[in-house]
C-alpha cells in the first residue's frame, strides 16, 4: 500500500498542471453544492424563526392561503367575529377591514393597502410581533405616536409607505389623500422586512374612519391569538367550523396557524433545495469528465510502466487498485479544497445578501454536509476513473512493455 501511495504521488507530481485543472474542477463542483445549500438552510432557518415568533397566531381568511397561491372570496362578519371570540382557549381577535386604495401624497397616487383596525386591538394582536427593544422599553414606532380610537381622519404607515414609495418621504403630520379623503400621518411604524414585510407597505386608519374609504363593513380577514399555543391547530379546526356553519357553506373559512406555514414552508425549501443541489450537480459532472480525462491521459503515457510492472508480477487487480487510489486521491484534495471554497462562497453570498438587499441571511454549515461533500467528491472521482483503471489493467503485458 505504502509503494502504491509512492506511486499516487509520483504520477500527480510529474503532472502539477493537469493534477490541478483536475482537482480545480472537482473543488468547483463541490463548492457550489455546498455554498447553495448553506444558504438554502440559512434561508428557512430565518424564515422559521419569524414564523415561530408568531406560533401563537392564527390568520383567518375567507378563502385559502397557502405559500405561492392566495385566494378569497367573500367575507366575514361581525357575528363571525363574535363566534371566534367565544371559542374556549381564544385570547384575542381581531377583525380587520382591508382594501386597496388610491392613495396620494404631493402628486404621486398609488395603490396601496388601507386596513381599518380598532387601535386598542393593534398591540392585543401583533403586539409582539411589531415591537423591538430600544433601551429595555417597547417601541413600535419610528416617528410620532400611535393611533387613537377618538382620532378622526388620521393614519398610521408602514415603513416602506413612508421612506420607499413616494418621491418624498412622508413625516409626522403630512397629509395623505385615500380615496379623495384627506388624513393627517400620526405616526410611522419601524421597519419590521423578512415575514412581516407586509406591515411596512400597509396604512392603518381606525375602523370608523375605514367604513367611510372602503364604503363596506364587511370583515376581510381575522387574526386571532391563543392562550396556548399547543392548542392553536384543534382551535384552528374550530374557527373553521364556527365560521362555516355560519354561512352555511362548506370550506368557506381557511384558518392557519403558524404551524402549518412551517410545515408547507418546509415542503417548499425542500423543492428549492433538490433544485439548487441539481443546479450545483452540473459543476460535478463537468468535473467527473475532466477526471475521467486525466486518468485516460495518464493511462495512455503509462502504458510501457504499466507492462514493466506487469511483466515483474503485478496483477490486473494491482493495476486497476493503483489507478482508482490516484483518482481517489484527487478527488479527496478536491472534495477537501472544495469544503473549503463552499464555506467561504455561502458566507460572501451571506454577505452579499445582507448588504445589496439588507436582509439578513445566515450561511448555515453543517458538517454533514461537508463530509458529504467529500464523500460525494470522492465517490464521483472513483467512478469517473473506473473505466480508465480497468483498461489499463486489461493491458497485454507483452503490447504494454513494447509501447513507445
Amino acid at each position: 500500500m505504502r509503494d502504491s501511495f509512492s506511486l499516487v504521488y509520483r504520477s500527480i507530481r510529474e503532472r502539477k498542471a493537469r493534477s490541478a485543472l483536475t482537482i480545480l474542477g472537482i473543488t468547483v463542483g463541490i463548492g457550489a453544492v455546498i455554498a447553495l445549500i448553506s444558504i438554502g438552510f440559512g434561508m428557512q432557518e430565518s424564515i422559521t424563526a419569524e414564523l415561530v415568533e408568531m406560533a401563537d397566531v392564527i390568520m383567518v381568511t375567507p378563502g385559502s392561503v397557502e405559500f405561492g397561491s392566495y385566494g378569497t372570496f367573500g367575507s366575514f362578519t361581525d357575528r363571525d367575529l363574535e363566534a371566534v371570540k367565544r371559542i374556549g382557549g381564544v385570547k384575542d381577535a381581531v377583525g380587520m377591514k382591508g382594501g386597496v386604495e388610491d392613495v396620494e401624497f404631493r402628486g404621486a397616487t398609488f395603490k396601496l393597502t388601507v386596513i381599518g383596525i380598532n387601535p386598542q386591538d393593534i398591540a392585543a394582536v401583533f403586539g409582539e410581533t411589531i415591537q423591538r427593544e430600544e433601551g429595555g422599553e417597547a417601541d413600535t414606532m419610528a416617528a410620532g405616536r400611535d393611533l387613537r380610537e377618538n382620532d378622526n381622519k388620521a393614519c398610521e404607515i408602514g415603513y416602506s409607505i413612508a421612506y420607499d414609495y413616494f418621491d418624498e418621504d412622508i413625516g409626522v403630520n403630512d397629509r395623505l389623500t385615500i380615496n379623495g379623503t384627506k388624513f393627517r400621518v400620526v405616526g410611522v411604524l419601524e421597519q419590521q422586512g423578512g415575514f412581516r414585510s407586509d406591515v411596512d407597505s400597509a396604512i392603518y386608519v381606525t375602523t370608523r374612519d375605514s367604513v367611510t374609504i372602503l364604503d363596506n363593513e364587511d370583515i376581510s380577514e381575522l387574526f386571532v391569538r391563543v392562550r396556548n399555543i399547543a392548542d392553536a391547530e384543534k382551535i384552528a379546526d374550530e374557527i373553521e367550523e364556527r365560521i362555516d356553519d355560519n354561512h352555511k357553506l362548506d370550506d368557506f373559512t381557511s384558518a392557519m396557524t403558524m404551524g402549518s406555514a412551517i410545515e408547507q414552508l418546509e415542503s417548499v425549501f425542500g423543492i428549492l433545495q433538490a433544485v439548487l443541489l441539481a443546479i450545483a450537480s452540473i459543476s460535478l459532472i463537468v468535473a467527473a469528465m475532466g477526471i475521467m480525462n486525466t486518468m485516460l491521459m495518464s493511462v495512455m503515457e503509462r502504458t510501457h510502466e504499466i507492462g514493466v510492472m506487469k511483466a515483474i508480477g503485478a496483477k490486473n487487480r494491482n493495476i486497476l487498485s493503483l489507478f482508482l487510489l490516484e483518482a481517489g486521491v484527487v478527488s479527496l484534495l478536491g472534495g477537501i479544497c472544495g469544503c473549503i471554497l463552499g464555506v467561504l462562497g455561502a458566507r460572501a453570498i451571506s454577505f452579499g445578501i445582507a448588504t445589496a438587499f439588507d436582509v439578513e441571511i445566515a450561511a448555515i454549515v453543517k458538517p454533514e454536509v461537508l463530509l458529504g461533500g467529500i464523500a460525494v467528491a470522492v465517490v464521483v472521482g472513483m467512478l469517473s476513473g473506473l473505466y480508465p483503471a480497468r483498461k489499463a489493467s486489461k493491458m497485454s503485458p507483452v503490447e504494454a512493455v513494447k509501447y513507445q
